[in-house]
């Protein structure tokens, strides 16, 4: 005999045991289980209240996973398509500011580590970074810079 099918609050329980999702997340996953127009936006206002979804932990979660790989730019790009709203967004870059050239050179460094030997070389380079949400002056510099000009100078 088959169990009986999750119920809708069961579902996102389900969904949230395994990663935090944000409110949108939830909508588009669980819309094609709603039997009844209403009936998900109560079961996640209940989860809501109840402290099971949090927009700020999810902005967390993925700046804890993605941010020593990514730029600032896919970093938001990502938040945004997990539904959350501006300031969250803008809260979440804002623990990041002055980290992305870093973080660039960590990637470049793990990836590369030497600096480019010709023009193919080079552009390689950049459009791996440059798809990964660096912005396009960090890149120039750190592609340019091999170790970057803070090693070069001394300072």
């Amino acid at each position: 005999m088959a169990p009986p099918p999750l119920s809708l609050k069961g579902r996102a329980l389900r969904c949230l045991a395994g990663r935090e999702h944000s409110r949108a997340e939830l909508l588009r996953k669980l819309a094609p289980y709603e039997e009844a127009p209403g009936q998900l936006e109560r079961v996640l206002d209940e989860l809501q209240a109840k402290g099971f979804i949090s927009e700020e932990r999810v902005a967390a979660s993925l700046l804890h996973r993605r941010a020593a790989r990514l730029g600032d730019r896919r970093i938001r790009q990502e938040l945004q398509a997990k539904g959350l709203d501006a300031p969250t967004v803008a809260q979440a870059l804002e623990q990041l500011r002055g980290t992305e050239r870093e973080r660039a050179q960590g990637v470049w460094q793990r990836k590369f580590g030497a600096p480019p030997q010709d023009a193919k070389e080079h552009a390689r380079q950049v459009r791996f970074l440059l798809a990964r949400g660096f912005s396009a002056e960090v890149v120039r510099r750190v592609v340019q810079g091999g170790e970057g000009e803070d090693a070069q100078t001394g300072i």
